[in-house]
């Protein structure tokens, strides 16, 4: 009985091995073309390849030459390169192998109130720091805590952080990343080397996109690189985003404007134009179907405050009193949708005042 069945399990065990053996390979060709996100694929590996960041990236440079670092404080708008730099810079100090023992970083996503100040970081950065280089290159005798968007923690939390910058100040430096530097409180912004970050420069981002572009084998013609270039605004992230989903829409296709136009959300001249005339025919009922149309399709109406806001102070069509009234009202708007108003009622309310202003001198 025992021998009938050994024969068939002894039999079986091969293809079964063959089996794992493929799921193996399989797996293992999986994690060789793991596919991940371009912009964490083309995120700068070291300072040089920082964009635009001059200052930041000599200092920065000469703090890596002579092994020594004061508290950083990284400010400006999103998609600059602020997180992509201190880790860059981080990886240069401490190579690839103490990075994660030597670097702690915690974002707006974590948990960050006066407890995890008090408990984490502060057990963190009283940690000695000791370990060499594989590379046997000099390595710094201190840690970096990295707080991204640190504009975001509560002013207890920042009160808590100055007393462990000021005790931990041989072991540890502290890198604060934000957006607005008057979130930040002032003893902490006098203990740090503040550094503004600067929106990139139209020409930089195309060459960016460009070179991404050709690594990736995108079809894209310069036209469409510059428009997605005012779209995102300076802000490289959002360009290299929109670019990754505009290539994955086309499948291959060139891209164009009105991809980009789709995949960004951006309202299209023709649909605001239309919007505008309909206020300059005084036709209420008219303008009510115009702002139906807009929200039914989609579109997102602090897009059209933005879009609005540029097309009217662009415009020789008004005068400077209808265009103050306008553009005050727009900031009204602004503030309601912020606040979580209803956005037909609020679209409603704007269109009411362009035609009231539009129409009141004809």
């Amino acid at each position: 009985m025992q021998a009938f069945l050994k024969g068939p399990a002894s039999i079986s065990t091969k293809p079964v091995a063959a089996k794992e053996k493929s799921a193996a390979g399989s797996s293992g060709e999986g994690k060789r073309t793991k596919p991940i996100p371009w912009v964490e694929k083309y995120r700068p590996k070291n300072v040089d390849e920082v964009a635009f960041q001059d200052e930041v990236v000599a200092v920065l440079k000469k703090s890596l030459e002579g092994a020594d670092l004061p508290n950083l404080l990284f400010y400006g708008p999103p998609g600059t390169g602020k997180t992509s730099t201190i880790l860059a810079a981080a990886r240069e100090l401490f190579g690839p192998d103490l990075f994660r023992q030597r670097v702690l970083e915690l974002n707006a996503s974590d948990e960050r109130g006066i407890q995890v100040i008090r408990e984490k970081v502060k057990a963190f950065a009283q940690l000695t720091a000791s370990g060499s280089r594989s590379d046997g290159k000099m390595c710094p005798p201190f840690k970096i805590v990295i707080l991204d968007e640190a504009d975001s923690m509560t002013s207890a939390a920042q009160a808590a952080l100055r007393r462990t910058m000021e005790k931990e100040s041989k072991t540890t430096r502290f890198c604060l990343i934000c957006n607005y530097i008057s979130r930040i409180i002032e003893p902490l912004t006098s203990r740090c080397s503040k550094f503004r970050f600067k929106p990139l420069l139209d020409s930089i981002q195309q060459q960016r996109l460009l070179d991404v572009s050709e690594k990736e084998h995108v079809k894209i013609s310069n036209e469409a690189v510059s428009y997605l270039v005012k779209v995102s605004e300076g802000d490289l992230r959002k360009a290299i985003t929109f670019l990754q989903s505009a290539t994955r829409l086309m499948g291959g296709k060139e891209i164009t404007e009105k991809i980009i136009t789709e995949i960004a959300g951006v309202i299209p001249k023709e649909t605001i134009d239309e919007l505008l005339l309909g206020c300059q025919s005084g036709s209420f009922e008219k303008l009510e179907t115009l702002a139906k149309n807009l929200i039914n399709e989609g579109f997102a109406v602090a897009q059209l405050v933005n879009q609005l806001h540029d097309t009217v102070v662009e415009s020789e069509d008004y005068s400077d009193k209808q265009k103050s009234a306008i553009v005050e009202k727009l900031a009204e708007v602004d503030k309601c949708l912020a606040d979580g108003a209803d956005e037909f009622l609020q679209l409603m309310s704007l269109c009411a005042l362009v035609m009231q202003q539009l129409t009141q001198n004809t």
